[in-house]
């Protein structure tokens, strides 16, 4: 994607040298002073006390050119309104002083969302919460193309130039808020769990691709803000407390057939083997009247939920 960030080539001198510098300087700047008040001569001594404010003026302006940068951070350069670059070389430097620098964080940061309410594709109302990972990834968009100053201001009332963690809350208020949308928009397409197609891919159980959708949607909501998002996941799915009891009782109906289901498939298999087992070894011939009820004295005993009480015949079989 076109970006309109590119590294600072302005002028950057070692922070450590300068500071010494600037520092042997308003010693001089000092001496001078007292020479200039000391000296009988009226000539002389205004030469020197100007000579010392002048070079004393200079070097506190000089002060404001230090720039420190830690592994991870990146600072925007700006020279009275026009953006000159970002540097993001680490260690102690120094610059013109009349640049206005903004610092940045480029670190990951971890955005735990709460549990929203929402409405999936079926209707139903679900809880629904997402986990984000996300950091900067240019900071010409983060600072210019989103009003991040003006949310930092409105929420700290501070300035903007020296504090990044305002600049920061501004934009992970931002991710918030986007991700918040992004969340509702990929949910309302999904329903919750599978009511009539079983092949239909759903939120319960369709968590890669669902999680890759959210990343996806999310990825473009912040791609104005130069922010790159590193993982996006739900965390967090269950039905909303409003309907949670009726869907955890139609739940278990569910199971309940399925298992029914599976108890009779196996009880009329075992009917059908007992009958062709005792058919081939001639252990008993029964007609069709004591096949049905043999039948269906199995499938009680097989698909009851309670055991069966045994009534031992000692009579004859076909009485």
């Amino acid at each position: 994607m076109e970006t309109k960030e590119f590294n600072f080539k302005g002028m950057k001198l070692n922070g450590i040298l300068m500071l010494f510098v600037t520092i042997i300087m308003i010693f001089v700047s000092v001496y001078l002073i007292i020479n200039g008040i000391a000296s009988e001569t009226v000539g002389k001594a205004v030469a020197f006390a100007v000579t010392g404010v002048v070079l004393l003026i200079a070097d506190l302006i000089a002060l404001g050119g230090f720039v420190k940068l830690e592994p991870g951070e990146a600072r925007v350069m700006m020279f009275f309104g026009k953006y000159r670059g970002t540097l993001t070389e680490t260690g102690y430097h120094w610059v013109n002083p009349f640049i206005t620098t903004k610092k940045l964080s480029l670190r990951a940061r971890n955005l735990d969302a709460e549990p929203i309410k929402v409405n999936d594709k079926s209707g139903n109302p679900v809880m629904i919460g997402l986990v984000l990972v996300w950091k900067l990834r240019d900071t010409y968009k983060a600072m210019f193309e989103v009003d991040v100053q003006t949310m930092a201001e409105g929420k700290k009332g501070q300035e903007l130039t020296t504090s990044a963690a305002v600049v920061m809350t501004a934009l992970e208020n931002f991710v918030r808020i986007q991700a918040d949308a992004a969340l509702r928009q990929v949910a309302g397409e999904y329903a919750y769990d599978n009511e009539e197609d079983d092949d239909a891919i759903t939120l319960r159980d369709g968590s890669d691709e669902i999680n890759q959708q959210l990343e996806d949607k999310i990825s473009e909501r912040l791609s104005m803000a130069g922010i790159e998002v590193v993982e996006a996941r739900i965390n967090y799915l269950a039905y909303a407390p409003e309907i949670a009891a009726v869907m955890l009782r139609r739940q278990q109906a569910t199971a309940i057939i399925a298992a029914r289901e599976k108890i009779v498939e196996g009880a009329v298999s075992m009917v059908k083997m007992a009958l062709d087992k005792l058919s081939q070894e001639n252990v008993v011939e029964l007609d069709d009247e004591r096949k049905a009820a043999m039948v269906s004295n199995l499938l009680v005993v097989l698909c009851g939920d309670d055991n069966a009480q045994p009534v031992v015949n000692t009579g004859s079989l076909y009485q």
